[in-house]
């Protein structure tokens, strides 16, 4: 009797192990079925130079971060736009700013926004399921009816504006900005902040967490007007001296504290394993600024901004300063920390997170799909990287870069070509030094040229 007992408790054991077993891989595969692609976390700094990340050697403290480029992947030869707008532009059309004519700050009282005939990165991820949000910069429509939500965002808070006072939210002219979904709204607070806080709330009560995500999260800093506490200048009185410099330090360390507030929310929402995290700056650093009739003469002037160091020269440019910035792709558990020097641009971020998810490319997209380096930097990239400013055109191909600035009177336009891979400081032009290599270039260049929108020609030669 005894025997038969434990006979049937042993397989009664055996029958629950299985039924455990069972239930446990059956929640898993509904699990996986819900969250079988990433979710998408864009960071972007708002002219943040080479030198201004404690990884690149800064004297600027961010370790969050430094924390993602040691555990991540750096891009190392990342290119973005000379300005903020059309990198913004690229990043969701996944092509050339200039293809769509928006090669500079949209600014003032423009009208000028992304245009209804080109799908967007988050239209696309609305077909894989995802929910998108953008907090913080918006910058590619300046009123809201043409804010994020008219573009594939779902939820969106922040300022739509290029640059705002840190505290009235107001642009430099003194326009409204700041705003949330379809209403504008006036609060209190410091925007990195405010943007901060807004983003963790929506991951932890407001988005639906049966859905991936795509968030966008664009901060202000460290663009001026600079309009730092206390807390955040004074770990920096001692080693820098230049108060401008100091202050825009100041903006650095707080936007990096308020990225770890973030990371930690991924980790105690159990979302860090399945969230790829992109850090960007969207153009590299300006020298200085000497404001007029802006902010009612409330700001500024700053003397020192950031450092692009040892890049040459600064934002609005088209030397390595102002389009090669500091760049970090980190996914915990999927990819081995290391320094990728491969050529990669902005525009290949959308048809990459495209392709990852399986979802179809659109047919204007003219970045590509860069993920298999992004894993292992011994494939090596091979596409042209073209970057179209409002002062300067350049294209870069096989390490060489050709930089051609046109003149408004239509006399002719200078030349410039260097080899990045021995002169990343651009300062041996060999324009005259290899006709053969000149020569491929200049068409290449045109080539490039020829496809961009013919609103942004006409004032030059």
């Amino acid at each position: 009797m005894k025997s038969i007992i434990k006979s049937n408790f042993k397989r009664n054991g055996i029958i629950f192990k299985f039924l455990i077993i069972f239930l446990f891989f059956s929640s898993c595969k509904k699990e996986g079925l819900k969250n079988s692609n990433p979710n998408i976390l864009i960071i972007i700094a708002d002219d943040a130079g080479w030198n201004d990340v404690g990884y690149n050697g800064s004297e600027i403290n961010t370790p969050n971060i430094d924390f993602l480029a040691k555990n991540g992947v750096q891009l190392n030869r990342f290119y973005v736009n000379p300005t903020c707008s059309p990198s913004r532009v690229s990043l969701l059309t996944g092509m050339p700013a200039s293809r769509i004519g928006i090669v500079a700050p949209i600014s003032g009282k423009s009208k000028k926004t992304l245009p209804d005939s080109i799908a967007t990165l988050t239209q696309v991820l609305h077909k894989k399921n995802y929910q998108n949000a953008l907090f913080g910069k918006w910058h590619l429509g300046l009123d809201i009816s043409n804010g994020p939500n008219a573009f594939g965002f779902d939820y969106s808070y922040g300022f739509l504006h290029g640059q705002i006072d840190q505290y009235t939210h107001k642009y430099k002219n003194g326009d409204e900005s700041w705003y949330r979904n379809d209403l504008m709204l006036k609060e209190e607070g410091h925007t990195t902040d405010l943007v901060t806080e807004e983003a963790i709330d929506w991951i932890s009560n407001k988005r639906e967490s049966s859905k991936n995500f795509y968030m966008q999260l664009a901060y202000s800093a460290p663009h001026f007007p600079l309009q730092e506490e206390d807390k955040w200048k004074t770990p920096y009185l001692n080693n820098i001296k230049n108060d401008s410099r100091r202050d825009f330090a100041a903006a650095m360390t707080h936007m990096d504290n308020s990225i770890g507030k973030v990371l930690k929310i991924l980790k105690e929402q159990n979302l860090e394993k399945n969230t790829i995290i992109i850090f960007m700056s969207d153009n590299g650093a300006m020298k200085d600024w000497f404001p007029k009739n802006q902010y009612n003469g409330d700001h500024g002037p700053n003397d020192v901004l950031g450092s692009n160091y040892p890049l040459k020269e600064w934002k609005a440019s088209n030397y390595e300063g102002a389009i090669r910035v500091p760049a970090i792709v980190y996914w915990k558990n999927h990819l081995n920390p290391e320094i990728n020097n491969n050529y990669i641009s902005i525009s290949d971020i959308m048809p990459t997170i495209l392709n990852l998810i399986n979802a179809k490319i659109p047919k204007d997209v003219e970045g590509v799909d860069v993920w298999k380096t992004i894993k292992n930097a011994n494939f090596k990239t091979t596409h042209d990287i073209y970057v179209r400013g409002h002062k300067q055109e350049s294209l870069i191909h096989n390490s060489y870069k050709i930089i051609r600035k046109r003149q408004k009177d239509g006399s002719k336009a200078n030349y410039e070509l260097y080899n990045l891979d021995k002169d990343p400081e651009e300062k041996n032009n060999i324009i005259n030094k290899d006709s053969i290599k000149t020569k491929e270039m200049m068409l290449l260049l045109e080539n490039q040229f020829s496809k961009d929108d013919k609103t942004v020609n006409k004032e030059l030669g």
